[in-house]
C-alpha cells in the first residue's frame, strides 16, 4: 500500500499584496492552493490561479466576502470538494491510477490563511461609525469565520491543522489615524490565542503573523503619510511574510500556537 499527502491551503485576500506572496510562496511548497478575495477582483484570482498551475499546484479560484457567514461556509464547502473532498477520503482507502493495482492512502491536510483585510487612515474624531463597522467587518469578523468553518472542517477530518491570520504591528502597538484598523488587529490576536487553546486538542495551531513596513498597495496609498511613521522606517517585499506563513504551515511547526509574531525589521520587541 501507498501512501500520497496532499496538503490544500486556502488563502484569503490573495487577489494582490501579501496574499498573492502567500499564496505562491505555499504552491513552491508544494501545496494546492484555493485563492479567496471579493468577486470585483475575479480576474486577478484568476491571475494567480494560473501562475500557481504554472508551478505544477492545483489551483482554485473562490471569490467570496469574507465578512459573510454564508461566503465563508460556502468557500470551505467548495474548497473541500474541488481540491479533494477532505472530508470522505481522509484516511480512506481509494483506488489508485490504473497504472498499478495497489491502493493507497490519500491524506489531505488543510491550511487556512486569513489574510484579507482592509485599512482606512483617519483620526478617531474623523472615523463614521459605518466606517468602523466596516474595517471590522472584514478584518475581525472575517478573520472569526475563517476561524471556525475552518476549524470545524478540521475536527471533522480529524488530522489537524494549520490556521493562520493577519494582524499587524498595528496590533501590537496603536497608531496615530488607525483607530479602527488597531482596534481590529489587536482583537485577531485575541481570537488566536482563545481559537489557539480550544484547537489544541485537535492538533490544529493557530497563529498570526503582524507585518511592519510591507511594499504592499496598502502601504504605497498616499494617504499613508496620515501615519507620521518615521522617515527611516525599514520596509521590506511581501516574501519576508510569506516566508514566515511558509514555516508556519508546515508539519514541524507543531510546537508553535497562539503566537502573533513580528515581521517588521526590529521596529517592535515584544
Amino acid at each position: 500500500m501507498s501512501h500520497t499527502s496532499t496538503r490544500v491551503a486556502i488563502v484569503t485576500g490573495a487577489a494582490q499584496g501579501l496574499g498573492a506572496s502567500i499564496a505562491l510562496r505555499l504552491a513552491d511548497d508544494g501545496l494546492d492552493v484555493a485563492v479567496n478575495d471579493i468577486g470585483s477582483k475575479s480576474d486577478q484570482l484568476q491571475q494567480i490561479v494560473a501562475q500557481i498551475q504554472a508551478k505544477g499546484r492545483r489551483a482554485l479560484a473562490v471569490p467570496a466576502d469574507v465578512s459573510r457567514d454564508v461566503d465563508v461556509q460556502a468557500m470551505v464547502a467548495k474548497v473541500v470538494e474541488e481540491l479533494g473532498g477532505l472530508d470522505v477520503v481522509r484516511g480512506s482507502p481509494v483506488a489508485a491510477p490504473s497504472t498499478t493495482n495497489l491502493m493507497c492512502y490519500v491524506v489531505y491536510d488543510l491550511q487556512m490563511v486569513a489574510n484579507a483585510g482592509i485599512v482606512l487612515y483617519q483620526s478617531l474624531a474623523d472615523t463614521q461609525l459605518e466606517v468602523w463597522d466596516r474595517i471590522m467587518s472584514v478584518n475581525l469578523r472575517g478573520v472569526m469565520l475563517c476561524y471556525k468553518y475552518a476549524g470545524v472542517q478540521m475536527i471533522k477530518q480529524g488530522r489537524g491543522g494549520r490556521i493562520i491570520a493577519a494582524s499587524s504591528a498595528a496590533g501590537k502597538k496603536g497608531m496615530i489615524n488607525l483607530p479602527a484598523y488597531s482596534a481590529s488587529k489587536f482583537a485577531v490576536r485575541g481570537i488566536t490565542q482563545s481559537a489557539a487553546l480550544e484547537f489544541a486538542p485537535h492538533n490544529i495551531t493557530v497563529n498570526a503573523y503582524c507585518p511592519g513596513g510591507i511594499r504592499t498597495p496598502m502601504s504605497s496609498h498616499a494617504d499613508i503619510k496620515l501615519l507620521d511613521l518615521p522617515t527611516n522606517l525599514p520596509f521590506a517585499d511581501p516574501e519576508v511574510v510569506a516566508s514566515l506563513v511558509s514555516y508556519l504551515a508546515k508539519p514541524e511547526a507543531y510546537f508553535i500556537t497562539g503566537q502573533s509574531i513580528l515581521v517588521d525589521g526590529g521596529v517592535l520587541f515584544d
